[in-house]
């Protein structure tokens, strides 16, 4: 491990608790309406109310929050591939982009409207500024309220007792996105384009590059011999440099969305290894603390929304040591060399810099890889693709482990909270006794929602994965053939049912096939496991509130901790290490013979 990738990592733990405690505290006030910095714009709020006919006094059942969740979302998807099948037609197109094919359309729409913002196009070649801003920019604001108000819906459940109601989603909606991300992402585009990035309207510009294509040669004549002038020095033939069109548009405003709200769907095909939206190495460190800054805030909302805040430093203690973990793995294993290259006889002691932009190198690259994986953010500044097989296999296995580690905004904090009930459940079975999470009981309804919400994405990946393997139009588009090619499956399906949205690359699946199967893992990876979420809410908040007592386990502790992050990680070995030993892992192994 370098010196610069521990700075690194401490510096950022560092800089993400000192911003995410009083973020946690804001949002705490926000959406519970007690914030005296939200009331001057309460008549903002009010007028959304007002048109849209929405009565703030009613809140929801789980099953009515749930279903306006979701029609809130169709909608979404509707609008989305509307602005894409019709983009040639409409204004905003400088550049004269083609409408989007039905299936790349449908691919996309969901993509964004689940937070999992998977991209099989080149943005800059195929979205026109209007789809950019008013279709994907506006979908990552929405996609990431919904995160937040379903964990904002999970915690009361736990806070509240013998009561039907978990709040008012229409409302949770207009808070979060009025308060919080609108003004956050304001403040965070313009250090954006400060740091270099651009934010314009303007059609592509044509930049006359520094390589040249054509030296100052000799003019030859008819006969092949050089020409020469009235004093008898040879005429040459002027050197000429190269010409690079240079994509616009505005940049600055969606990388903001898409970082705070763990969204990832970047503006140009090279996401944020292009110099447009990530300029420098100060926007490239604000960039991987964007992407855990409300997921870590929302732990400390946690903690003092049930009353306790140990609960929430709980929580938040267990995703940074796993995050520890994965992230010094990814570095060291991307800092060896490659076997392949050094019995060439090239210099491995480097590391691998295959697939890395050169002004971040390995350490900030294996950083990013390990932070946009674990949080629910598809960003990218390296390709995956051109990691080293255990380098790819970190990323991989991040996702693995239900996007729970930080994850995505609130989905990351309400998958955790799974995972502690499931804990509580397990120690219980030890001990002889019913088990109790916050003063709540946890039966047999409440496990099996869990039970779903745990499953359902390792089925819908490894699923998918079977039926891609196992098809001719699944093979087709596998550019590496063995188990890096099975890797690049793996990981597609992997990243859309866990809703991050990063690639490995190398696999061309913007085909009909892929972008058909691959949204379906979106939507029912993404709902699949917030509609038990909102059960279990539901749940309890129906419940009594059981007094502490001598038998109660406390789940405030270091031992917890240690039970929370087991769990976490023994489900996912369970469900998808068959799948790995096929991918990586013998990826690994065989270059490990070659040598």
């Amino acid at each position: 491990m370098s010196t610069h990738a521990l700075l690194t990592i401490a510096v950022f733990i560092g800089v993400l608790l000192l911003l995410s405690y009083p973020l946690g505290i804001f949002l705490d006030q926000v959406m519970n309406g007690k914030s005296v910095i939200v009331n001057p714009f309460l008549f903002a709020e009010k007028i959304v109310y007002k048109i849209c006919g929405i009565d703030v006094q009613v809140e929801m059942t789980w099953l009515s929050y749930a279903f306006g969740l979701i029609l809130f979302n169709a909608v979404g998807v509707l609008f989305v591939y509307a602005l894409q099948i019709f983009q040639g037609w409409l204004p905003l197109n400088p550049q004269g982009l083609a409408n989007i094919s039905a299936d790349s359309s449908f691919n996309t729409a969901i993509s964004f409207a689940t937070n999992t913002n998977w991209q099989g196009y080149a943005g800059e070649g195929t979205m026109s500024y209007l789809t950019q801003m008013l279709g994907l920019t506006t979908q990552n604001f929405l996609s990431a309220a919904t995160g937040i108000v379903v964990v904002f819906a999970l915690i009361r459940g736990f806070a509240r007792h013998s009561v039907k109601s978990i709040g008012n989603v229409w409302v949770d909606l207009t808070r979060i996105t009025l308060y919080a991300l609108i003004p956050l992402c304001m403040a965070y585009s313009i250090f954006l384009v400060s740091q270099g990035s651009i934010q314009n309207f303007d059609s592509y510009q044509a930049a006359q590059t520094l390589e040249i294509t054509q030296f100052d040669n000799p003019k030859l004549g008819t006969d092949g011999q050089p020409l020469k002038d009235d004093k008898g020095v040879v005429i040459t033939e002027p050197a000429t440099t190269d010409q690079q069109t240079l994509p616009m548009g505005p940049v600055a405003s969606q990388e903001a969305i898409k970082m705070l709200g763990t969204n990832g769907g970047g503006f140009f095909n090279a996401n944020s290894a292009h110099p447009f939206e990530n300029p420098t190495p100060l926007s490239n460190f604000v960039q991987i603390i964007s992407i855990f800054l409300i997921p870590a805030a929302l732990c400390f909302v946690f903690g003092r929304m049930v009353g306790d805040k140990r609960q929430g430093w709980v929580v938040l203690v267990t995703m940074l040591l796993i995050f520890l973990v994965v992230t010094f793995a990814a570095v060291y294993f991307e800092h060896q060399a490659n076997p392949l290259l050094t019995t060439l006889g090239v210099d491995g002691a480097a590391g691998n810099m295959e697939g890395k932009e050169t002004r971040f190198g390995i350490d900030d690259s294996s950083i990013f890889a390990s932070i946009t994986t674990l949080a629910s953010c598809g960003a990218v500044n390296a390709m995956h693709d051109s990691f080293s097989p255990m380098g790819g296999f970190i990323p991989m296995w991040n996702m693995m482990l239900g996007e729970v580690v930080f994850g995505g905004v609130g989905t990351g904090l309400y998958g955790m909270l799974v995972f502690a009930i499931l804990a509580v459940f397990i120690a219980g079975l030890m001990i002889g006794r019913t088990p109790e999470y916050l003063g709540k009981k946890i039966e047999s309804y409440e496990m099996k929602m869990v039970a779903i919400a745990i499953l359902v994405t390792p089925v819908l990946a490894l699923a998918g994965t079977a039926i891609a393997v196992l098809s001719a139009d699944g093979t087709v588009g596998v550019a590496n053939p063995g188990a890096h090619g099975f890797s690049e499956i793996l990981y597609a399906f992997t990243s859309a049912a866990n809703n991050n949205g990063s690639a490995f690359a190398g696999l061309s699946a913007n085909t009909p096939f892929y972008n058909t199967l691959l949204a379906i893992a979106m939507w029912f990876g993404r709902f699949g496991v917030i509609v038990p979420v909102l059960a279990l809410a539901g749940a309890f908040a129906a419940k009594k509130k059981i007094a502490v007592n001598a038998g109660t386990m406390p789940t405030h502790g270091v031992l917890f901790i240690v039970l929370l992050a087991g769990t976490v990680i023994l489900v996912g070995a369970l469900n998808y290490v068959p799948a790995l030993a096929l991918g990586p892992v013998v990826e690994h192994l065989m270059l490990g013979l070659a040598n």
